[in-house]
């Protein structure tokens, strides 16, 4: 099989997508029953991380050991990637040594150009300008919940971020649609989101009303990592961006909420919300794991059958 990248939620196809959704159902009853199952034995994943995080490489290592294989875990610190030696070379050597690799880094040119010199698959694990394993998470959570999401409307409230992004390239392939509310100056760049069109989003200056009717409600943290320095700032900005009661009530009765995490309650989310009975932020965050191992397994192995 040719070697197929994830680096962003557009690489992949409606069919695998909807591939990746039932395979992650599969696996997931797997381990809801305790039962052992080793597709990725003797096989090795790279974790690469610019980006320090918690879900992301507990997910992935978690997720791997789970399947059989093993994991290596490097950092800017403890390896050339970033430093003296170029993306290209690094990932000429790394690529030979494993089976698969995940990125998390700051510039999406990074994961690129690592890409392209790569011989095995390469998972984006975040970029700034994309976070394709987390839509696919909050997707899949999604569909236990309240079945397919064609034809839905995701309601993004806060900023025009990796995570907004990605949504929007979701929706396309998906047939769903996205209401976006920002602040001024914090808008989705359909550019930087390789979008056809824009036929699968509508933009909306106050946030009630991108809630309104909405199926599914969700934000991310106002200061994304790497702009720190623009906390306050953004602080002030996003005042009015915070996900409150009355904007769930103004969504349809049976929306849900969800966040990436980590949240800061009384900051993006009022408390009531995230834990609130429309949350469903714990299942989104455990089925990072369930839906990034359909995927290791998609990458090395294609569309297994069991």
């Amino acid at each position: 099989m040719a070697i197929k990248h994830f680096l962003q939620f557009s690489d992949f196809t409606t069919e695998e997508h909807e591939w990746i959704f039932r395979r992650a159902a599969v696996i997931k009853r797997k381990f809801k029953a305790y039962e052992k199952y080793h597709p990725l034995a003797d096989r090795t994943l790279a974790m690469i991380f610019e980006k320090a995080s918690t879900r992301t490489r507990v997910s992935f290592e978690a997720g791997m050991y789970q399947l059989g294989g093993s994991v290596v875990h490097l950092t800017t610190g403890d390896s050339q990637l970033g430093r003296a030696e170029p993306i290209e070379d690094s990932a000429k050597v790394i690529s030979r040594m494993v089976d698969l690799v995940m990125i998390r880094t700051f510039g999406q040119d990074k994961i690129e150009r690592f890409a392209e010199h790569s011989r095995v698959p390469v998972i984006n694990g975040l970029t700034n300008e994309f976070h394709p394993c987390q839509i696919l998470a909050d997707i899949f959570t999604y569909i236990e919940h309240r079945g397919s999401i064609q034809g839905r409307v995701v309601a993004w409230v806060g900023d025009g971020n990796n995570m907004a992004n990605t949504w929007l390239q979701a929706a396309e392939l998906l047939g769903f649609t996205v209401h976006v509310s920002t602040p001024s100056g914090y808008e989705v760049d359909q550019a930087v989101a390789g979008l056809r069109s824009a036929d699968s989003y509508k933009v909306f200056q106050d946030p009630m009303e991108a809630c309104r009717g909405a199926d599914l409600v969700t934000t991310d943290v106002w200061t994304s990592m790497g702009f720190e320095a623009e906390n306050e700032q953004r602080r002030q900005a996003f005042a009015d961006w915070c996900v409150d009661t009355d904007m769930m009530k103004v969504a349809r009765p049976d929306a849900l909420f969800m966040h990436c995490l980590p949240a800061h309650r009384g900051e993006e989310v009022e408390a009531e919300v995230i834990d609130g009975p429309q949350s469903v932020v714990w299942d989104e965050a455990e089925n990072r794991m369930h839906v990034q191992k359909a995927l290791m397994e998609y990458l090395l192995l294609g569309r297994v059958t069991d």
